[in-house]
């Protein structure tokens, strides 16, 4: 039997997050290095992507800045090809970037709004997921990892189009489980409101009191409070664990 420092040990893996340059992305990427891990940090901006990659390099790993916009299916080719060819392999990928525009009434909603939120949300995970779990499978194995919100499950009118593509990205994780397995792993990190630079456009105290009612623990979380169930999936302490969606909002459901 493992010690469980041996089992959350990601030392000689790498992972690839998407959404890695900031919130709980950044936050994973530390983390991941920090049990080990080598990192590829991903998001459109590359200078965002060069900043965290600096503060994971700061930590004895190696890693790799790459901007690619995760909603733009023929990106996604190049991205996975520079990383495999950077570290010959990916062993995690975390499928973080999202977005979540506002808009003023479900009618107001254009076709390009809805579009993009799908690409990102959900149609990117799908060909990321597609193009790195059949190499995984093809080869040692590895682990995906899915970041959903509550949304998926409670959407309000105002992240409609938002929660419908996170409830897609559930049912990817079961799909993706039963078509990888069983060398590959996949599970979902179902999320609630995280205090993140994003979490600046919202109204707090709108916020505060809707958590006073609905959340058991009645606060939204920080976004080191992601890292333990984020080490969980892409370690062996996860061994029997796939199709999973695990709950991470503080009690909100």
């Amino acid at each position: 039997m493992k010690a469980p420092s041996e089992l959350f040990d990601l030392t000689g893996k790498v992972a690839l997050i998407t959404g890695g340059s900031r919130g709980l992305g950044r936050a994973m990427a530390l983390a991941f290095a920090g049990a080990g891990a080598d990192v590829v940090i991903v998001s459109r901006k590359l200078d965002a992507c060069e900043a965290t990659a600096a503060e994971v390099t700061a930590l004895g790993r190696r890693a790799l800045p790459y901007a690619c916009h995760v909603g733009e299916w023929q990106q996604l080719d190049g991205l996975v090809e520079a990383a495999y060819r950077h570290f010959t392999k990916v062993d995690v990928l975390v499928n973080n970037a999202g977005m979540s525009p506002l808009y003023p009434s479900l009618v107001d909603v254009s076709e390009a709004l809805w579009d993009k939120v799908l690409a990102v949300n959900l149609k990117g995970p799908f060909r990321l997921s597609a193009l790195v779990g059949s190499r995984m499978a093809a080869g040692i194995g590895g682990s995906i990892i899915n970041i959903s919100s509550v949304a998926a499950v409670r959407p309000t009118p105002m992240e409609t189009p938002y929660g419908a593509a996170k409830a897609g990205l559930n049912a990817l994780t079961i799909a993706f489980a039963q078509a990888y397995g069983p060398k590959v792993r996949v599970n979902c990190i179902m999320a609630g409101p995280f205090l993140t630079d994003i979490s600046k456009a919202w109204d707090l105290n709108v916020l505060a009191t809707v958590l006073e009612t609905r959340a058991a623990l009645k606060r939204a979380g920080n976004p080191d409070e992601i890292i333990g169930a984020a080490l969980y999936f892409a370690s062996e302490a996860s061994s029997f664990t796939t199709g999973a969606v695990l709950q991470v909002d503080g009690g909100q459901l």
